[in-house]
């Protein structure tokens, strides 16, 4: 398959989900401040004040996080390949009286001014491209000097995740690759040093919960949206595994797997 026929494969795939989400069921805050929104809380916990600062969000997907790095005060630049999703995220931003920018495209390809950016946040994006080495050389041309390069993205190797990801095709895009330890020495190869931290290795309890206590139909509800919808009271079954996960996932060899990594890298 050509890149060209990826892009059109995924970009179908991507405006069918955006034309099917009822935009007042975005969970744009809880998509950072949820006690599931741990990749996300320590982004925010890495970037520090965002006023005034010039952001890309690559691959904005519903838009929570373009929405949300707007109301911290951010000059937010929205992209995506898909042009459903951009239209939700416009939308998204402008119910809150938010003002955030849009560019259509493939993240391999984008076509924006050099050193625009002090910031460039992709959250599960990598493991959808076709080229790596291209996204990361035009993420590097798009940074100013100094500028943080952020991601997070689902790793390969945990059993449980895998079974999930066979049974959820529905939700699922054809073209996703989690991330290997191969992909974090490419990323290292183009910036020197990438900080990593991992989440979610006992904590994906969660998921077998949804399946086997709640029956809910993997095909019917993507997972990975669905924990935004719990709170402290609904999880304090969970807390003593997220607690277990603070050790587990700074182990060398078994954080990989977990079931999403988050690199942190500066030009």
């Amino acid at each position: 398959m050509s890149r060209e026929e990826q892009f059109n494969r995924e970009s179908r795939f991507h405006d069918e989900w955006a034309r099917s989400t009822d935009a007042e069921s975005v969970r744009i805050d809880a998509a950072f401040t949820a006690p599931t929104a741990m990749e996300n809380r320590y982004i925010l916990s890495v970037l520090g004040d965002l006023s005034g600062r010039t952001l890309l969000d690559v691959g904005c997907g519903l838009g929570e996080s373009s929405v949300m790095f707007a109301g911290f005060g951010a000059d937010v630049m929205a992209n995506d390949l898909s042009s459903e999703m951009l239209t939700l995220t416009s939308r998204l931003a402008a119910d809150r009286g938010l003002s955030v920018k849009t560019c259509h495209g493939p993240a391999e390809t984008l076509d924006l001014p050099a050193e625009t950016f002090d910031i460039v946040y992709a959250a599960n994006v990598i493991h959808h491209l076709s080229d790596a080495d291209a996204f990361y050389e035009a993420i590097l041309r798009l940074l100013k000097p100094g500028g943080i390069f952020v991601s997070w993205d689902p790793v390969r190797y945990n059993p449980v995740i895998n079974v999930y990801r066979r049974m959820a095709m529905d939700v699922r895009s054809e073209d996703e690759f989690p991330l290997g330890k191969a992909d974090l020495r490419k990323a290292s190869g183009y910036f020197g040093k990438v900080k990593v931290r991992f989440f979610w290795l006992a904590t994906l309890l969660l998921f077998l919960k949804y399946y086997l206590l709640d029956r809910i139909d993997p095909n019917k509800e993507r997972y990975w949206k669905r924990i935004y919808s719990e709170d402290t009271r609904s999880l304090r079954w969970w807390r003593p595994f997220y607690w277990l996960d603070c050790v587990l996932t700074r182990i060398p060899g078994l954080r990989w797997l977990s079931w999403n990594i988050v690199m942190v890298a500066r030009k």
